[in-house]
């Protein structure tokens, strides 16, 4: 067997090991593909406020952005709080991004009284949610189509570099307002990134990042391991030609689905697996997630992300190559984020835990310490030793124990 031939096998073998771990956790036994309604299913003409905000009680806008690489991405506006309260009195707008393979949606799983983007509205913000490019609702493109190679030709750069500044321009020149931040996984990768290369802060209040991931070194999530060790990413994208990463593909759910049939396989609870082990999860919540998660996202993606875990700096995408390099970066390396370069009095609100997989806490601490010049009045730093990755955004008790310090840190710094 050619030597391409046998790497072929080898990332077979490596997808059907990630597609047993991919399983996700619930008070009673599921696989995402069980699900009554997949994400696939969700109407496709609903929008992110028709399916989850308006049924509660808010008003609702939805909003394209165009970036400046041609991605339409959707953008949904929460102006006021539940019934309309706080209408004719300014609002400060505050942007919420999610993290990788979800969208939007994820801040709108708990009921009202325990999910951000609605205790960020009844508390007098006015609140914007952004879908990253790839996602259900920001699928489109001035000319590519999602089905080509070429529209999903990108990694999260080209979030750092298009996506957030097409956003922050839009709601900035909406509210009139510069804008305070919300990010969680990804959404704080993109942010840190942007930060150190003086994007966005001159539109921005304040940020505050949930389960921060800037180094991932010390990840312990056996799903993240072994994707990138095997660097099943790059053979994916160089043989397989997969462009798109997409975890509910019939490819990915077959194999899964072969392999449950095993003696000895038990394809329940991934969750756990893939973020650790969180403290504060509701049952009803885990399966509207599998309602309308998990997300696409390019493969390029991945790669990159298994990129900073195996080379334990934070680069742009490294295309290996040199000839390729060279011609992306005029050097044969990809250049480096330099977070400390993130301007010293920006304020900012950090919180992780003490159980997360992928944001473990000595990456954590890798990142505060390219903060530690970093103006201590500027800089918040809360550690919950409970709480693991998903926690901070789905879990019930976030809306006790994280959310109104975050809160209060945005009324702090509102000048």
């Amino acid at each position: 067997m050619s030597y391409h031939g046998k790497n072929i096998l080898v990332s077979l073998s490596n997808i059907l090991l990630l597609a047993l771990l991919m399983q996700v956790s619930g008070a009673r036994p599921t696989r995402w593909w069980d699900s009554t309604v997949s994400g696939d299913n969700v109407d496709a003409g609903a929008g992110l406020c028709s399916l989850a905000i308006a049924p509660r009680g808010y008003q609702c806008e939805e909003h394209q952005v165009v970036t400046k690489d041609g991605y339409i991405l959707s953008l949904q506006r929460i102006p006021f709080g539940r019934n309309g309260s706080g209408g004719g009195t300014p609002r400060q707008p505050v942007l919420l991004q999610h993290g990788v393979l979800v969208d939007g949606m994820t801040w709108l799983l708990n009921s009202p009284e325990e999910s951000l983007a609605f205790i960020l509205a009844d508390s007098g913000f006015d609140v914007w949610i952004s879908n990253t490019r790839g996602t259900r609702f920001s699928r489109g493109h001035v000319s590519l189509n999602p089905n080509s190679r070429s529209y999903w030709d990108w990694s999260w750069d080209e979030l750092v570099a298009n996506d957030l500044p097409a956003i922050f321009d839009f709601v900035y020149k909406k509210s009139g307002q510069k804008l305070h931040y919300v990010g969680h996984s990804l959404g704080t990768l993109v942010a840190l990134a942007s930060f150190s290369e003086g994007r966005l802060v001159d539109k921005l209040k304040s940020a505050a990042l949930l389960s921060p991931v800037a180094y991932l070194t010390h990840m312990t999530t056996p799903l993240g391991i072994i994707a990138a060790k095997a660097f099943v990413g790059e053979v994916i994208t160089n043989w397989l030609g997969v462009a798109e990463f997409n975890p509910s593909s019939a490819l990915v759910i077959n194999i899964l689905k072969a392999f449950c049939h095993k003696p000895g396989v038990d394809c329940y609870d991934l969750l756990t697996s893939f973020t650790g082990m969180n403290c504060c999860l509701n049952a009803s919540t885990v399966e509207l997630f599998l309602k309308y998660e998990p997300q696409p996202t390019s493969t390029k993606t991945m790669v990159h992300l298994a990129q900073t875990f195996r080379d334990g700096v934070l680069t742009k995408y490294d295309y290996v190559r040199k000839d390729l390099n060279m011609e992306s970066y005029g050097q044969t390396t990809p250049p480096v984020y330099n977070l400390t370069n993130i301007p010293a009095n920006l304020p900012m609100f950090l919180s992780y835990g003490g159980k997360d997989c992928l944001s473990d806490v000595r990456d954590v601490e890798q990142l505060l310490d390219d903060l530690k010049f970093h103006r201590t009045d500027k800089l918040a730093v809360q550690f919950l030793e409970n709480f693991a990755h998903a926690d901070f955004v789905i879990g019930v008790t976030a809306k006790q124990v994280v959310y109104p310090s975050m809160t209060s840190f945005f009324l702090n710094h509102d000048n």
